[in-house]
């Protein structure tokens, strides 16, 4: 009988997991879809120039400051934590840790902010001091990093709201908050084109549409100022968070030196590389932070109840699901990506020389995807079970492998010496993650792991191969209607073999999928 109930447990647990992770993964692929929308648009009213690299430049400044004071949060101390006062219904408890975190981070984004404020001249010189070195467009990056400092306030509070829903298994209204940012960003900047500035009050009025959404969900919402430093749930939160501070800090000073070499390199660098990286960001933003944000709140009570087996199931079952998703990207984006850049960005002051440029730096970029989107999950896993400490660890090694290899490339093959770099640092950090997994976690143990690899890996094989065979029979002119065609044909007929070949396989992700959607539906039926 407890085994009958322990089976029916699991599958409550997989199907909520499944259906949990393709609702995040709608809500990503609409954001990351008007993220090349957005991405279009700017290219369309600005090109690739001396703007676009500063807007790309300083826009590490919010994005680093919002991962130091919520994005590291959330994931590896609030959620865990929040997790376990709901599932107690300690409401009274909850909120005031809500409260006292909310407060407290009022009180260091003021400082931080105001220090940005104040320093952001010196911060422009910094960061774009080849782009900045004309009065005008010092003036520019000086307005955009005030803009960019007002909306990192609102990208805090909403990333604390969304934290408090994630944790409730609440995953609707959080699914689309990137989804509203890059609207917003795109209705701004397609009406106001005249001005570069646009670009930096886009980012606040996105933060605002962030906050806005997922206010409807917080009608009960008990907040007020309040700091209870000596609650046991607030020194939990801040025990947990330490090390991912500390991981952040290392993170940062990497990405300070990243974008000032890239600043210092020349004016067109920037902004290829933020091309590029959108579609990396994209496919992780749909894939890997989809499932792993599913996964977070199951993995954090199943390590409270003790069950391991039941823990490394889900750990193991959301890293195959993150494999079987990512490959067919890398394929794609490895043969077709200059015609999916045609499609999507070609046009205006996006030429066909931006496309043939940005679809190379996309090409060296590809490693890092693989690598970033393995090592996800993994770092949850840490964090669910309340060790955040080794996976911030993991990132000295892996920050000093991009000192080694852009500071000994970037002087002979610039930006490409600075993509060498991040490839490197992703690829440290997944490796030394996979051990330490292996070794505490027990994750990789067994043949199902390798079966499943050897399995997607094959399917992998027979898309490319087909790919590139329907690749060289298709028209070559470089037109729009011809690289849609090459992306409908060859992308999407090697697609369907991949997925084809695997459900002949019987991979056990895929069905995963499948069969949470069928139960679904019968039970909708019903």
């Amino acid at each position: 009988m407890n085994t009958k109930l322990e089976t029916k447990a699991q599958a409550t647990a997989g199907r909520s997991i499944a259906l949990a992770a393709l609702l995040l993964m709608v809500g990503n692929f609409a954001s990351r879809i008007l993220g090349l929308v957005r991405d279009k648009v700017i290219n369309h009213n600005f090109g690739v120039g001396a703007e676009t690299s500063l807007y790309s430049l300083l826009s590490a400044v919010p994005t680093q400051l919002y991962d130091f004071l919520v994005g590291g949060l959330v994931s590896a101390a609030l959620v865990p934590v929040l997790s376990d006062y709901i599932d107690q219904q300690d409401d009274g408890d909850l909120w005031q840790i809500i409260n006292t975190i909310l407060t407290m981070l009022s009180l260091v984004l003021g400082v931080l902010g105001g220090l940005v404020w104040l320093f952001a001249e010196p911060i422009n010189q910094v960061l774009a001091s080849k782009i900045v070195a004309s009065p005008t467009m010092l003036s520019l990056g000086v307005s955009m990093l005030h803009s960019m400092v007002i909306a990192v306030v609102f990208m805090c509070l909403s990333g604390v709201l969304t934290g408090l829903l994630q944790a409730q298994r609440r995953f609707s209204l959080p699914a689309f908050t990137s989804t509203v940012f890059n609207l917003a960003l795109i209705v701004l900047i397609w009406f106001w084109p005249q001005d570069a500035r646009v670009l930096g009050w886009a980012m606040v009025a996105g933060a605002l549409a962030q906050v806005g959404l997922q206010l409807p969900a917080l009608r009960a919402a008990r907040l007020r100022p309040m700091l209870r430093l000596r609650h046991p749930g607030v020194r939990r939160i801040g025990l947990l968070y330490a090390p991912v501070a500390l991981g952040i800090s290392f993170s940062f000073v990497g990405t300070l030196i990243d974008r000032q070499l890239a600043g210092s390199i020349d004016d067109l660098s920037a902004s290829y590389m933020r091309n590029a990286t959108t579609f990396i960001q994209f496919a992780l933003g749909l894939v890997s932070a989809a499932i792993s944000i599913a996964i977070l709140p199951t993995l954090a009570r199943l390590n409270s109840d003790g069950d391991e087996a039941g823990f490394r199931r889900i750990l193991g079952i959301g890293l195959k699901v993150v494999l079987l998703l990512i490959v067919p990207m890398l394929v794609i984006f490895g043969l077709l990506g200059e015609s999916v850049l045609r499609i999507l960005f070609e046009g205006g002051k996006f030429s066909p020389e931006n496309t043939r440029v940005t679809a190379l730096v996309l090409l060296a970029y590809l490693p890092s995807m693989l690598a970033a989107a393995i090592d996800q999950p993994l770092i949850f896993a840490f964090y669910a079970r309340k060790n955040t400490l080794l996976p911030n660890l993991v990132q000295a090694p892996a920050i000093a492998s991009y000192f080694l290899v852009a500071g000994l490339s970037y002087r002979h093959w610039g930006m490409y010496g600075l993509i060498a770099g991040n490839v490197a640092q992703l690829t440290i950090h997944a490796l030394v993650m996979a051990v330490v997994a292996h070794r505490r976690l027990r994750v990789f143990d067994g043949q199902a792991m390798l079966l499943a690899v050897a399995k997607i890996a094959m399917a992998a094989l027979v898309m490319a191969a087909t790919c590139w065979g329907l690749l060289h029979l298709l028209p070559t002119t470089p037109s729009k209607l011809n690289a849609l065609l090459v992306l409908i044909v060859a992308g999407g007929g090697s697609g369907l073999i991949y997925l084809g070949l695997l459900w002949w396989l019987k991979l056990d992700a895929l069905q995963f999928f499948s069969e949470a959607l069928q139960r679904k539906f019968k039970r909708k039926a019903a």
